[in-house]
């Protein structure tokens, strides 16, 4: 009884709480909320009749509280506890009358007392009667437990069934009129939303069919690596990348995240969060691929001051060179033009045109003669013409290199380092001392550093009087060695002094190149 009284009351907490939901239902934040108006409507009235019905039930759980309950309890907490309790004393009296017939039987036999034998006859005799009277109550209290046990049990039952009769009374007359219409609409409405359901499903479970059906190659992240079909105008991208953090010294670990562009930021949302944060800003920045490790399809953004970056890695070879082209678009600001994807189509076509691989001196020569220029300018020629007018509005780009300029990704040998290669190459000695004869001017100069440097590529300029010229030309080398993946560089010692700047071959010692410090030149080292 007291279990059907307390899911009486949680029946009422649970309509109440009910009522308060349906209510709140035109406030929850749903992906898809098409057609609820006629739901919100339908619910605020069942959230009313809730509201009712949770009335009846506060009722009923009071009724069951005076005629159910509260019998069962004054039985169990008067009428049994009034029986224990006596018991109890039946018990002490009886213990008492035993201590006391134990005494009387220990009166001596020769030696009488009258005045003692008198004194414990009479306790005898008070022990006997106290152990008679709460016997007599005992007994009695029994008998009477053997009706009030049956009435225990029929009142709360009457109680029960009086309290759902008139519930069920009150509810009938409260909902079986008005009721009816209402119900039959809604379930008219519920009928044609399954319809409605049915032939969504349909349509889905169709379209299931028509997307499983494509190869199995769709689903290998690297399944088109001999030719893929690489777009190198986007100007936006997103995807999952592995970004690599450094945990010590020399230990990296590698964290699968979700990236995308925003304008000219670079965004990460880890999984599980509600919005992304800001990675890296873009505008200015470089980015080529490199070999990382053992992971392959690896790139790194490079600050516009020349810091190395993040390292991400891409799932495949496509993957990798879309969002290589598209960080180098973005980080010309191609997205703040009128037509970015125009822009975008005509740098990449102009890239493609200026980019010509050297690895050797005799590709240099061919590609200096006067047909491949011409070539060049025909193709740039055929280019302006389909690409909009919008794209007219390109910066400085072309004012400081010009259209069509060949990059070198090699420092070609001069004449010199090839006559002293076929007269053998510079013995070296053994412990480690250098000849004084190598280079002379070294002992009086007043500055002398060596650093050991990795040439990317060099190209020719307009003018050099500006830096915005240097960051034109770093963007061009390293777009064309991410777009033609190169990824070998020459190494090579600069020994830099107060009078001449030198590039010397680390194997041979030979000197590549040599610039004095009486010219203007500009350097640019980044790590």
């Amino acid at each position: 009884m007291q279990r059907v009284y307390g899911a009486q009351n949680e029946m009422c907490l649970a309509t109440q709480q009910l009522s308060k939901q349906l209510l709140a239902y035109e406030k929850q934040n749903f992906a898809l909320g098409k057609g609820d108006e006629e739901v919100i409507s339908t619910l605020h009235y069942f959230s009313k009749v809730v509201d009712e019905l949770n009335l009846l039930h506060t009722e009923l759980a009071k009724q069951l509280a005076d005629t159910m309950v509260l019998p069962i309890i004054q039985f169990r907490e008067k009428d049994l506890t009034e029986v224990s309790t006596l018991k109890d004393l039946f018990g002490l009296a009886s213990n008492e009358h035993d201590l006391s017939m134990a005494k009387y039987s220990r009166l001596p036999k020769k030696k009488e007392n009258e005045k003692v034998k008198t004194e414990v006859g009479k306790e005898v005799a008070a022990a006997r009667r106290k152990q008679h009277l709460s016997s007599l109550q005992y007994y009695c209290a029994l008998n009477a437990l053997q009706y009030r046990k049956q009435m225990a049990m029929m009142e709360p039952m009457i109680g029960f069934a009086h309290g759902q009769i008139n519930f069920f009374k009150k509810g009938a007359e409260m909902f079986s009129k008005r009721m009816d219409s209402f119900l039959s609409s809604v379930a008219d409405m519920v009928q044609s939303i399954q319809v409605e359901l049915e032939a969504e499903a349909e349509k889905m479970r169709v379209s299931q069919q028509e997307l499983l059906s494509v190869d199995e190659s769709v689903y290998t992240p690297d399944s088109d690596v001999a030719a893929p079909q690489i777009n190198r105008n986007l100007i936006q991208k997103a995807g999952y990348l592995n970004l690599r953090n450094k945990t010590g010294l020399v230990t990296t670990t590698w964290e699968r995240l979700y990236f995308f562009t925003q304008g000219g930021n670079l965004m990460c949302q880890p999984r599980g969060a509600v919005a992304g944060g800001l990675i890296q800003d873009l505008d200015n920045c470089s980015v080529m691929a490199v070999d990382c490790e053992d992971r392959r399809y690896c790139f790194q953004i490079t600050t516009p001051n020349g810091k190395s970056g993040i390292i991400l890695q891409a799932e495949s070879r496509k993957e990798n060179e879309e969002w290589i082209c598209a960080i180098n678009n973005i980080s010309r600001q191609i997205y703040l033009t009128d037509n970015p994807e125009a822009v975008a189509i005509k740098l990449n076509q102009t890239a493609l045109q200026a980019v010509t691989p050297i690895t050797s001196f005799g590709k240099k020569q061919e590609s200096s003669c006067p047909s491949q220029n011409l070539k060049n300018s025909e193709m740039e020629n055929e280019n302006d013409k389909i690409v909009p007018k919008a794209t007219a509005s390109l910066p400085e780009a072309e004012e400081l290199i010009a259209p069509g300029t060949p990059i070198q990704f090699d420092i070609v040998l001069p004449a010199t380092e090839f006559l002293d290669q076929n007269r053998g190459s510079r013995r070296t000695n053994p412990f480690g001392e250098t000849e004084d004869e190598s280079f002379p001017e070294a002992e009086d100069s007043l500055l002398q550093q060596m650093f050991i440097v990795r040439f990317l590529g060099s190209m020719a300029v307009k003018t050099d009087s500006t830096t915005e010229v240097i960051y034109e030309a770093m963007r061009q080398v390293l777009a064309a060695r991410a777009i033609h993946n190169i990824f070998r560089m020459t190494e090579s010692h600069l020994m830099v002094t107060s009078q001449s700047l030198r590039l010397i071959d680390p194997q041979t010692q030979v000197s590549r190149a040599n610039v004095s410090t009486a010219y203007r030149f500009t350097l640019v080292i980044t790590p």
